[in-house]
């Protein structure tokens, strides 16, 4: 049997190991991370405000509310659209486990939407077929979460008009779209939605570490975010439900959480922000080359819908099985062992242990299903050089044929 490489293996530790993703962090963002500590501020202080508004006038949002993770931000998120017991929600099985658990977290109850086969994001007709049969049973969602995976916006506009028909709150999941646009709008401006949530993970477009954040445009809602990042606690004497005992006075309107990002990573974000339109320029330029090198292949490339410019955090191949005489298995683990860090984005979530003690099962949800039969995510980020890109098509090539 080959040896396999890890991510501490022996490729990585001759350099020639080529990951999925990676940050990429300047000079420039070491000085400003290095001039908070010299501040008086690291946890809660200016830095914070400094990147949210840098974030929302990026985006076009009128707030914003930076937190220690995307999974703290749908967290709060769902608590501020007042999901709860007995509450239903739905998201895509395509994406990370946050995007249901932050509801289970709320105690409400998780089904799946399955996926349009040409985008990977939720699909609009299963979607209105998934109301039409819920309505006639007498129930509907509270809250949609469709998640822009890959970078790519869901249909939006469509989302939006079915949540008047049938009365749902809609929680953007952008944890991998900030610097993609719909409909020639910013993703995040929530235009056609009631929150939006970003990722800062190091693999994403841009990164504090770790961090999240939410969007709206709703000042009730970004009141009650405010609060719920800080254990439900108001300073806002116009908040307060008795009267202030001076000054130093502050009240607990509800359980909230200590979600805070702290200044430090609030000031390596604001830095990012600044090449947030160079990252995503380059990342065009690779998914655009790899179009270019692998179409040849016998792969299905990735489909962009014409309303969205994708931020491209991802680039996700799909492998015509009946056209290779091998497994999908031994094509991702035989690049692996070539040094090229390729991923799976991802397992549909409803076929997780967990998610099978609820009752989803293999069979639920059959588009999703296929292409996770199908998938793998090549390296694509900022710092990826055409060499190592080329490599990376050269070794999928040899593999296959």
């Amino acid at each position: 049997m080959a040896k396999r490489f890890s991510t501490t293996g022996y490729a990585e530790a001759m350099n020639d190991y080529i990951p999925y993703g990676r940050q990429d962090i300047s000079q420039e963002d070491i000085d400003a991370v290095i001039a908070v500590l010299h501040s008086d501020w690291i946890t809660q202080g200016p830095a914070i405000e400094r990147f949210e508004q840098a974030v929302a006038n990026y985006c076009e949002a009128k707030y914003a509310v930076a937190v220690s993770s995307a999974t703290a931000a749908l967290h709060i998120a769902c608590l501020a659209a007042s999901l709860g017991k007995e509450d239903i929600f739905w998201t895509s099985p395509n994406t990370f486990v946050a995007s249901a658990n932050c509801g289970l977290y709320c105690g409400a109850k998780v089904d799946f939407v399955d996926i349009d086969p040409n985008t990977y994001n939720l699909s609009i007709d299963e979607l209105e077929s998934k109301l039409v049969k819920a309505k006639k049973q007498g129930y509907s969602p509270k809250i949609l979460i469709p998640v822009n995976f890959s970078g790519q916006s869901c249909e939006m506009e469509k989302i939006a008009a079915l949540s008047k028909q049938y009365g749902f709150k809609i929680i953007e999941d952008a944890s991998h779209a900030i610097g993609g646009r719909y409909q020639g709008k910013p993703i995040g401006s929530c235009q056609f939605s009631d929150m939006t949530v970003f990722s800062f993970h190091p693999v994403k477009i841009i990164t504090t570490g770790e961090g999240g954040m939410v969007l709206t445009n709703q000042k009730e809602l970004h009141e009650k975010l405010i609060r719920l990042r800080n254990h439900g606690i108001t300073r806002n004497p116009n908040l307060m439900q008795k009267n202030s005992h001076g000054s130093w006075c502050y009240q607990q309107l509800e359980l909230g959480f200590n979600y805070r990002m702290t200044d430090i990573q609030a000031a390596l974000g604001a830095s990012q922000m600044q090449r947030l339109n160079e990252f995503v320029e380059h990342r065009w330029f690779l998914a655009n080359r790899y179009n270019q090198l692998l179409q040849d292949l016998p792969l299905i490339l990735p489909w962009q819908h014409p309303d969205s410019e994708s931020s491209w955090h991802l680039y996700v191949i799909r492998l015509k099985l009946d056209k290779i005489n091998k497994t999908h298995r031994q094509i991702f683990e035989e690049l692996r062992d070539a040094g090229i860090g390729v991923n799976l984005h991802y397992i549909p979530v409803h076929t997780q242990p967990y998610y099978q003690q609820l009752n989803f099962k293999w069979g639920d949800f059959p588009q999703v299903e296929k292409y996770y039969q199908e998938a793998i995510s090549l390296p694509l980020y900022y710092s990826l050089t055409q060499e190592n890109q080329e490599r990376v098509v050269k070794t999928l090539q040899e593999i296959m044929l």
